[in-house]
């Protein structure tokens, strides 16, 4: 006989009790992923990547940045990224009613947090799942060292195409025009 293993879902985290935003809590591949309140630092870098995307969004009208939006690829497949940029035309069918995004971003970005697990969730789990579900380019933040790594889709799969310094200047082939200094995402 062959016991499968447990498998978290969408439908145990509706049964979670409310703690006022303490925790997170991701599905990955039935896994389930808790991290704690995140550091001021994280949540500013967050804030700025977020900031300078809806600036470019209001002059471009090609689509929206969110911060820390539900995104329900499958039910076994729940995750909160730091920040995400959608195309109006995915968004236009991709919200279901509990206001999650059903559909894969374009761009997804991760802060990561302090912790050998939380690295690796970010680098390589996430990436993994990011990549079968379509998402175009994938920003992972390292509020600590102050690097940004990009993650552009090139065929089937996400690859690291550069790792941007404090130095640097952060555009995308995604979003034409867009252009951050990477000192800035920092402030």
């Amino acid at each position: 006989m062959v016991v499968k293993p447990l498998q978290w879902t969408v439908r145990d985290l509706d049964a979670m009790p409310d703690d006022g935003g303490w925790k997170r809590y991701e599905i990955i591949e039935g896994e389930l992923f808790v991290t704690r309140a995140l550091h001021l630092l994280h949540q500013g870098a967050g804030g700025n990547i977020h900031f300078e995307l809806e600036l470019w969004s209001r002059q471009t009208q090609l689509g929206k940045p969110f911060q820390t939006p539900g995104v329900i690829f499958t039910p076994t497949n729940a995750v909160i990224p730091d920040v995400i940029w959608i195309s109006n035309q995915r968004l236009a069918n991709g919200i279901d009613e509990a206001g999650h995004l059903t559909v894969a971003p374009e761009l997804m970005v991760e802060i990561l947090s302090p912790g050998e697990l939380n690295e690796q969730r970010d680098k390589e789990v996430k990436l993994k799942l990011y990549s079968l579900q379509g998402v175009q380019e994938y920003w992972i933040v390292n509020w600590q060292l102050k690097t940004l790594e990009i993650y552009r889709r090139e065929n089937t799969q996400l690859q690291l195409v550069r790792t941007l310094l404090i130095g640097d200047t952060l555009t995308s082939p995604l979003l034409p025009g867009f252009s951050i200094s990477i000192a800035q995402v920092f402030l």
